[in-house]
């Protein structure tokens, strides 16, 4: 059995994040010592490795718990594992494609710029009217849309 200490440095997270996945359901209960200290089976060890790594590769907290769930159930067709990971792939390729279209806009203003003053700018003139860029963007990463 783990303390919450020592299942922090073996999983790398932080133990705030092991009482959170607690709190959401990621991650089971712990038993609990005499003494009323949380201490964890070495699964639980290896479940905060998946959801690290989960995350790591992008994926929300409401899928992990999807997968999470469909792993509890190892007999079963992997359609819906792969369902998840293929939005998740299409989710990273579409933030890619508006990442290159950010790329290449901040590009052509910075190329377009003659290096006067800020009043004939031409990164201010962009960013202060978005009917300057060469092609529609978007929504970034931040979500903001235009």
């Amino acid at each position: 059995m783990l303390t919450i200490g020592k299942l922090s440095d073996a999983a790398g997270v932080k133990v705030t994040t092991i009482r959170y996945y607690e709190q959401i359901g990621l991650l089971p209960g712990a038993e609990r010592s005499a003494g009323n200290q949380r201490l964890y089976a070495r699964t639980a060890q290896d479940r905060l490795a998946f959801i690290r790594h989960a995350r790591e590769l992008g994926f929300t907290l409401e899928a992990i718990r999807d997968l999470l769930g469909l792993t509890d159930r190892p007999d079963q067709s992997c359609a819906e594992v792969d369902a998840i990971a293929r939005a998740q792939l299409h989710a990273v390729q579409g933030r890619i494609a508006r990442l290159k279209a950010l790329e290449a806009e901040l590009e052509r203003m910075v190329d377009h710029c003659a290096g006067g003053t800020v009043a004939d700018c031409r990164v201010v003139q962009v960013l202060g009217n978005h009917k300057h860029c060469a092609a529609d963007h978007g929504r970034d990463l931040h979500g903001v849309s235009e």
